[in-house]
């Protein structure tokens, strides 16, 4: 299946200039949805993945049947102000600006073994901000997986973990 089709890109959002993909056309899609779970199950099935995390707010709909799959405990990252219990926080770039992301201090384990989930990879600052957050809780990061990378941004390059991506964009 043709997943790239299944993007829909919508231009100057969230601002003017970017080229903003939809993952939303991709996931309405019962067999298209089922298709990218489906790839990452199968690549990290064997990986004795122990927790899958994924970041606020499409970060759970990518990583969450992904656990699932791997019968792994999700972790989602929030935004500041989001989780009630003890939590660490980190700061990071956006394309766009900055934000804060925030953990439960208990989420991972020492040791464990640990997927990172996402939509999309641009600049990295989010991946970065996850990376962060998985080796301060102690996690064994085994690789970060993406449904889209956008590598004419070179994202990939300022990042220190394996990366896969399903869909990549070598251009706008």
């Amino acid at each position: 299946m043709d997943l790239k089709s299944l993007i829909r890109n919508v231009p100057d959002f969230p601002k003017a200039g970017v080229q903003f993909k939809d993952l939303t056309t991709l996931w309405k899609d019962n067999c298209a949805f089922k298709e990218s779970v489906d790839i990452l199950y199968e690549r990290y099935k064997d990986k004795h993945i122990n927790k899958v995390v994924g970041a606020e707010s499409r970060g759970f709909i990518a990583g969450s049947p992904v656990a699932y799959l791997l019968n792994a405990g999700f972790v989602p990252v929030r935004k500041k102000g989001k989780l009630p219990y003890k939590q660490i926080e980190v700061t990071y770039e956006l394309e766009y600006g900055t934000d804060i992301m925030t953990v439960h201090e208990d989420a991972i384990t020492e040791g464990e073994n640990v997927l990172i989930v996402d939509d999309l990879l641009a600049t990295g600052g989010t991946l970065n901000a996850m990376i962060e957050i998985v080796k301060t809780l102690g996690g064994n990061l085994i690789e970060a997986a993406f449904l889209v990378e956008l590598e004419f941004l070179g994202g990939r390059k300022n990042i220190d973990c394996p990366v896969y991506s399903i869909v990549k964009y070598t251009d706008e």
